[in-house]
């Protein structure tokens, strides 16, 4: 049976690019379809707090290129309390809104299968950075990140080969190295660090001594923020050291990266920390594609009254995916990938 009424759209969690080449095809493919689209502000808490307005094809009209999102994001998670689900239930109830596209990552689609569960129509649409999501083989925003990160490899590059310096790029990546990785294959760095694979700083001093030894005087490390060494002090995050979200605090793996590298190997050792570069900034192209199909799926998935999914990319191919299959679960690094990215840089022995 065809939906009928009102759409809502929000953004949850941290933003990335595209996410408002995403807005827009909700509108356009809604109005298409005869719909109203209504935004809804700062994601779930605009929602308990019935902070919307409606979005016509005027207000977004160009933003596809826009980095950010329109509609402002939060971190907020309704479930933790039963009064913000009660106050969301009524503000969709006292809007006509039938129906949410609900744009985020692991925690906003978790959030969105319970939400789900106490009767909301929804249908998912996965972004974040780190390309973590489980059912679809990429998320809005990751391309745009690994050419950002591909770019700040290849100037710190340049300077490290001037300089016979040992670069360390810390990027983003709590959980997952997959943009460390992606990043670190297509910029040519010399190793790469990730959360889910351990590599000892004996391994790491060992491969970049043996550049050392062949005349290669400088080196390029990237490593995930979330990559935890047991073997230096300091780098394991205390249980209770945690912020507002219940997301450990980073302790700066770079820094302690970088001052173990020179006090071992006595070579001049620079860090940047990319921080909060990685998600700001113009969409690619190829994430405004990907923005713009999912969109536009999310509505057909509404229009046909298909809900408590999320639309995805596999193979080529837009997919469903039932949120009980997506919530709680996440994709790491493939270590196949990153054996091949190893060898590549000439490191072949990792545990």
């Amino acid at each position: 049976m065809a939906f009928t009424g009102k759409i809502g759209v929000l953004t949850g969690g941290g933003d990335c690019p595209g996410l408002n080449a995403a807005i827009r095809a909700v509108v356009r493919s809604g109005i298409a379809h005869g719909y109203e689209v209504i935004g809804i502000r700062n994601g779930w808490q605009g929602l308990i707090a019935n902070d919307i307005f409606p979005l016509s094809d005027h207000l977004v009209s160009g933003i596809i290129s826009w980095g950010g999102t329109i509609l402002g994001t939060s971190r907020t998670d309704p479930v933790k309390n039963p009064d913000d689900i009660a106050a969301l239930k009524r503000a969709l109830d006292e809007q006509g809104i039938g129906a949410l596209v609900v744009i985020g990552g692991n925690g906003t689609l978790s959030a969105a299968k319970e939400v789900a569960e106490k009767g909301v129509h929804l249908v998912g649409i996965p972004k974040t950075i780190d390309n973590d999501v489980f059912g679809t083989d990429v998320t809005i925003g990751f391309d745009t990140a690994v050419a950002i990160v591909t770019e700040a490899i290849d100037r710190l590059h340049t300077t490290a080969e001037s300089h016979h310096r040992i670069m360390i790029l810390e990027v983003m990546g709590r959980r997952s190295g997959r943009l460390a990785l992606a990043a670190g294959m297509a910029g040519g760095a010399d190793q790469i660090l990730v959360p889910e694979i351990q590599v000892l700083m004996n391994e790491v001093c060992s491969s970049l001594e043996a550049r050392s030894r062949v005349g290669k005087k400088f080196s390029i490390v990237v490593v995930a923020e979330g990559t935890r060494h047991e073997d230096i002090a300091g780098t394991v995050v205390p249980a209770c050291d945690r912020d507002e979200c219940g997301h450990e605090k980073f302790v700066g793996i770079g820094n302690f990266l970088g001052k173990e590298l020179e006090r071992r190997l006595s070579i001049e050792t620079r860090v940047t920390v990319l921080g909060h570069v990685q998600r700001g900034g113009s969409p690619t192209a190829h994430d405004r594609i990907l923005a713009t199909r999912l969109g536009i799926a999310a509505v057909e998935q509404i229009h046909t009254g298909s809900f408590g999914c999320m639309v995805g990319m596999q193979e080529g191919r837009i997919v469903q995916v039932p949120l009980e299959s997506v919530a709680g679960r996440s994709q790491g690094v493939d270590p196949k990938v990153y054996e091949e990215a190893m060898n590549v840089a000439g490191i072949t022995e990792h545990k």
